[in-house]
């Protein structure tokens, strides 16, 4: 059969018409793909508290914390992304015959010295002879990989104060290395104007309070030297400025609790800033904020833009309970505040966000958060 030049031709610019439009939707679907891929939500899908991210080089992450399908102990995830995390099992096993610690395993923190990978954590010590309901201390175990295992270094904590304690963060520099911890709020109650004012209306009989310390740790971290430092503390007077957003807990009559907990602390340029949560941490109330020094042991300054992160029911959001945050520093120089917090979907079940932070020129700390709406992807440079 013979077709006219005409018809031909006519019939080659339908086709030539329909295969550029499959060609234009085709490459509209892939440009949404890419852009979907280059960005991200909150919250990850990590469902656990107290999270610490360790950036372990050439673009691979683990991280750790509270719960995370754990059984006496701590699990890991890994990322070479630091939104898509792949669940690697237990990392950590406590509770056995030669561990100093029973029960309570929280807030893990890793990190890698000397090509060894040290984890410090906090639990239930065994030795309790008064049968305290709270004998936290704090432990340090050792492993040749980032996933584990990690075998206890000694059959003891690290050194005992006296009080129970939580929330190991470590720091070091100039040979040093520094230990921060919180001390907790169990049989340590404290006078103050937010005491004396919850007695007044009847909600309290006393307030128990959480305090930072920081002390220099032994190079083998088998010990401490010297004694510890008071950091952070709640405040004493009504007035302060800090006063409203640490004592929610108190004066939103949750518990007659007021934490200082959760420190993490980082050097840029020469100054220290140390981040730490404040209220219940059960409770939406659950907010961080930090402090400034000149000295990695303080004296310690609380900003005027307190609290960074916090609940945004309040401004629309659907998050409460923020806290215990950690720092991600990626090789670039762009900082990522890591943290639990809650949604309405996820009820009580902590869940992990990861949001942009950055200081300001004037020295002022940012977090960009909490958000559930998408945002840039993380990108190592």
């Amino acid at each position: 059969m013979k077709i006219s030049l005409k018809y031909f031709g006519a019939f080659l610019s339908v086709l030539m018409a329909f295969a550029s439009c499959n060609s234009k939707e085709k490459s509209q679907e892939e440009t949404t793909a890419v852009a979907a891929k280059q960005t991200y939500s909150n919250p990850l899908d990590v469902a656990f508290g107290d999270p610490f991210i360790l950036n372990d080089g050439d673009g691979k992450y683990f991280m750790y914390g509270t719960g995370g399908g754990a059984k006496d102990g701590f699990a890991a995830y890994s990322s070479d992304n630091l939104v898509d995390w792949k669940f690697e099992g237990q990392v950590y096993q406590g509770n056995t015959d030669d561990s100093w610690a029973s029960k309570f395993f929280w807030a893990p923190e890793v990190y890698k010295i000397e090509g060894k990978y040290y984890m410090f954590f906090s639990a239930q010590w065994k030795v309790n002879p008064t049968n305290e309901e709270e004998n936290f201390m704090i432990g340090v175990a050792v492993s040749e990989s980032p996933t584990g295992p990690f075998i206890e270094m000694y059959d003891k904590p690290i050194f005992d104060p006296g009080y129970p304690i939580i929330d190991a963060n470590v720091y070091w520099e100039g040979g040093k290395y520094y230990l921060y911890y919180s001390r907790a709020c169990y049989k340590h109650p404290v006078e103050s104007e937010v005491a004396d004012w919850a007695k007044e209306k009847g909600w309290y009989e006393e307030i128990e309070e959480s305090w930072v310390y920081g002390v220099e740790l032994k190079p083998d971290f088998s010990g401490v030297i010297g004694e510890p430092v008071l950091c952070l503390r709640p405040p004493v007077k009504m007035d302060d400025a800090q006063a409203e957003w640490e004592s929610r807990s108190v004066t939103k009559q949750e518990i007659n609790r007021r934490w200082t907990e959760g420190s993490v602390i980082f050097k840029h340029e020469d100054t220290y800033y140390m981040m730490y949560s404040s209220n219940y941490y059960a409770g939406e109330n659950y907010a961080v904020g930090y402090a400034t020094s000149k000295s990695p042991l303080g004296p310690f300054t609380k900003a005027a833009n307190n609290p960074v992160l916090e609940l945004n029911t309040h401004k629309g959001g659907e998050v409460t309970g923020t806290g215990h945050n950690n720092i991600v520093f990626m090789d670039n120089g762009d900082m990522y505040c890591v943290y639990h917090g809650r949604t309405k979907e996820s009820g009580q079940e902590r869940v992990v966000f990861l949001d942009k932070m950055e200081i300001k020129p004037d020295g002022t700390l940012v977090v960009h958060g909490p958000t559930t709406t998408a945002q840039a992807m993380p990108i190592e440079d």
